[in-house]
């Protein structure tokens, strides 16, 4: 793992949100996508050393509308960045750790990522995100 690329924050609404995050606390908004492979809308935060990742939902067949629905809004995932993800993923596969993911998708800027199963790493919900 190279470092923590981002932190995934599910939220219901970004419009009702983003006043929050650059207003309140001053931070800058990168720019927002759709990810349509996620079925998420996504707005990217700079929070100096890492970012912020701020997914809605743009369908209830997102998984972020199941977590919301779920859990409610917060902290969704932690991602690392990381270098040749299919390779990573075998290693990990190897040391016992379940992946919800068989082959990396494709993610938010471009990335391709994949997740680590909560019940591998004590509950927390951990992405796997390549960078071009």
């Amino acid at each position: 793992m190279k470092k923590v690329d981002h932190i995934g924050i599910a939220v219901r609404d970004l419009n009702a949100v983003l006043p929050y995050y650059t207003d309140t606390l001053g931070l800058s908004l990168m720019k927002i996508e759709e990810v349509e492979s996620q079925k998420v809308r996504v707005a990217f935060i700079d929070a100096g050393n890492v970012k912020l990742e701020l997914l809605e939902p743009m369908d209830e067949q997102s998984a972020i509308f199941k977590f919301l629905e779920k859990k409610g809004e917060g902290i969704h995932h932690i991602a690392f960045g990381v270098v040749n993800i299919e390779q990573r993923m075998e290693e990990l596969r190897d040391k016992g750790v379940q992946l919800l993911n068989e082959q990396p998708k494709p993610g938010a800027g471009g990335a391709m990522i994949a997740f680590l199963h909560p019940k591998s790493s004590n509950g927390v919900l951990y992405e796997l995100c390549e960078k071009e």
